[in-house]
């Protein structure tokens, strides 16, 4: 009895092992980011689109650390942050001059549903997704827009 607990308790270790291993040798992935921004400025005059850049940027150029012995600010230039080569997909307005349109909601749901599946179908898995709105504030603000974040990852090869 004792033997087959032994054996039971170095598979069940070895089988971990051979888990954790798998996660820890090669855990490069890559992330993609695709963004939907959608108006919901009263009568149509706003601008939606789905965003997805073709261009990559590394994190690490345009960050500086903080530190009580020194405490330089950031020195990189928006200009080499800003990305030039990304994919506009136009999306239609919440809203026309008859108010929201739900047709245009129904129509958006399509274009994001086939970029989504043709992420999809590419390798990436959807693995979070976010949203905020900024609405109407009262009388004097008429802008508003709702977005969302979709967050891809794959394995890299």
């Amino acid at each position: 009895m004792i033997k087959l607990k032994l054996i039971a308790i170095a598979v069940v270790t070895l089988l971990t092992t051979n888990v954790f291993a798998q996660n820890t040798l090669n855990p490069k992935f890559e992330v993609k980011v695709i963004t939907s921004v959608e108006s919901i400025i009263p009568d149509g005059l706003g601008r939606s689109r789905l965003i997805s850049t073709n261009d990559k940027r590394d994190y690490k150029t345009f960050t500086s650390s903080q530190t009580s012995d020194d405490n330089t600010r950031n020195k990189s230039k928006r200009k080499d942050i800003r990305v030039k080569d990304f994919e506009e997909t136009k999306l239609l307005n919440f809203y026309n001059i008859g108010g929201i349109r739900f047709q245009n909601i129904a129509a958006n749901d399509a274009i994001i549903s086939s970029k989504l599946t043709a992420m999809m179908s590419q390798g990436w898995h959807l693995v979070f997704v976010t949203s905020g709105v900024e609405s109407d504030a009262g009388a004097k603000d008429g802008n508003g827009i709702f977005i969302t974040r979709y967050i891809f990852k794959r394995k890299l090869n």
